[in-house]
């Protein structure tokens, strides 16, 4: 089983965090979607590929557990991208400053990855997106600067919409990749694997080299 992190932010709050692999090209830092966490199959997998290539990940639970309670009611924090970037951040700055950073973000974490890379542009050297809303950073889009790989399921009509509505705000690099009969959450046989190569191959050439 990992090993469980505390991510302590400058705020006092300490997020449940896994940081796993070994030091390389970078740092890639995972935010997680809608009523998903640290544990989620979908992203541990993505981060296993990530550190065969390289590179350490950090997978994040973007809310405390009392939060988690309360949203299992409300559903209110998971759409809270102003509080789900400023976790992010905090994330960003309490990893030691040398390590190029990259971002993965899925669902609505998608959000505030490119929110915290539009915070931090100093720090964030790259950002993926699976099946993600980027279209809810709203006005963070245009200044995001690091190289942005939108990810989505060719069945995924309305995100795919939504993906390409969002990268016409952006002046960052970006690239949208449209995986073939792929779903939301890209269940289908080898559609997670498509996911991890990409990200792996946009991360693995935009974080080389990219560090102080």
């Amino acid at each position: 089983m990992p090993q469980d992190t505390p991510v302590e932010l400058r705020d006092g709050t300490t997020l449940q965090g896994s940081l796993e692999g070994e030091p390389g090209i970078g740092i890639v830092v995972f935010a997680h979607g809608s009523g998903s966490s640290r544990h989620s199959p979908r992203n541990r997998h993505v981060a296993e590929i990530l550190q065969e290539r390289g590179m350490q990940t950090l997978l994040l639970d973007l809310l405390t557990e009392e939060e988690e309670q309360v949203d299992l009611v409300t559903r209110h924090h998971r759409f809270d991208i102003d509080l789900l970037t400023a976790r992010v951040v905090g994330a960003i700055d309490w990893l030691p400053p040398s390590p190029p950073i990259g971002v993965f973000g899925a669902s609505t974490g998608a959000a505030a990855a490119l929110g915290a890379a539009a915070e931090r542009p100093d720090r964030v050297a790259a950002v993926v997106s699976r099946g993600g809303r980027p279209d809810l950073a709203g006005s963070a889009l245009p200044r995001v600067e690091a190289p942005t790989l939108l990810v989505v399921g060719a069945l995924d009509l309305t995100v795919l919409d939504l993906n390409r509505q969002a990268q016409e705000q952006m002046s960052a690099e970006t690239r949208l990749e449209v995986v073939p009969g792929a779903t939301h959450l890209f269940e289908e046989p080898g559609a997670l694997d498509a996911v991890a190569e990409l990200a792996a191959d946009w991360f693995a050439t935009r974080l080389v080299g990219t560090g102080p």
